[in-house]
Formats: C-alpha cells, sequence, structure tokens
C-alpha cells in the first residue's frame, strides 16, 4: 500500500466537469493498493495518516495531527502509485492489486479514517477524475506498508 497524502489548504475532485467532492484544511491522501495488501496495513496506515503531526503549532512548527486541528481528508484511489518505472519508458503495473481487492481494501481505509473521527470525502474508485488542490507548505510524503 502506496499513500501520498499532501497538507492542503483546500481540495476537490472534478469527474465530468462537475465537482464531486471537496474538503477545506486538511490532507488529500491519493491511495494505491498492491497486491498482497491487508486489511492489518490499511489500519496501521490509517492510524499513521490521522495522527502525522505535520501541522503548525502556534510556534509554527510541525506539531500537530490532522486529528488535533480537527482537519478533513479527501481521499482518492490512485492506483499509479503501484506503477514501477525501473525498466524501460512504460510503466508497468503487475504490483497492483487487481479492481475488486483493491476497492475493498480502498473502502476499508475510508471506514478506518471515519472511524477515528475524521470528516472525509472521496473521488470515486476506477473513475477519470480531476484532483485540484492548493498545497499548504508544500507539505508531501510518501506512506508505505
Amino acid at each position: 500500500m502506496k499513500v501520498l497524502i499532501q497538507r492542503v489548504k483546500n481540495a476537490s475532485v472534478s469527474i465530468d466537469n462537475n465537482i464531486y467532492s471537496s474538503i477545506n484544511a486538511g490532507i488529500l491522501s491519493l491511495v494505491g493498493i498492491e497486491k498482497g495488501d491487508t486489511k492489518e496495513q490499511v489500519e496501521k496506515i490509517a492510524k499513521k495518516v490521522v495522527n502525522l503531526r505535520i501541522f503548525p503549532d502556534e510556534n509554527d512548527k510541525m506539531n500537530l495531527s490532522l486529528a488535533d486541528v480537527n482537519g478533513e481528508m479527501l481521499i482518492v484511489s490512485q492506483f499509479t502509485l503501484c506503477g514501477d518505472c525501473k525498466k524501460g519508458t512504460r510503466p508497468s503495473f503487475d504490483k497492483s492489486a487487481p479492481p475488486d481487492i483493491a476497492n475493498e481494501l480502498y473502502e476499508y481505509f475510508i471506514s478506518q479514517v471515519n472511524y477515528l473521527g475524521i470528516k472525509t470525502k472521496t473521488g470515486k474508485f476506477a473513475s477519470m477524475m480531476e484532483v485540484s488542490l492548493i498545497n499548504d507548505g508544500p507539505v508531501t510524503f510518501m506512506l508505505n506498508s
């Protein structure tokens, strides 16, 4: 499992030129599910994202979590995170989980973030989406299971 997180001032997903979902300040999470990923890994990553101290405190130090600042999370499936570009010039997606398993674990990630008390919005699995954001910082991290 790979999750690219970006601290954002706001973010949105559009499908067919219509806004599908949007958030205010918080985290945009792009989620890639790989073959062999488990619910236990999803739970661990969800807790990590929610509790990662990447928001500024009163001294402008990254010392507060998404939960601490009552931020929102926009969660978007992105299988291309699992792409392997080591050989040649065309990415290989052999490491990506099959769509049915990927969707199940993507939905489980959403449920775990909700369970941890974070207001979430999502993209639409396996859809062509336009993702817009204002990156705050910029602050961006890649998490791997």
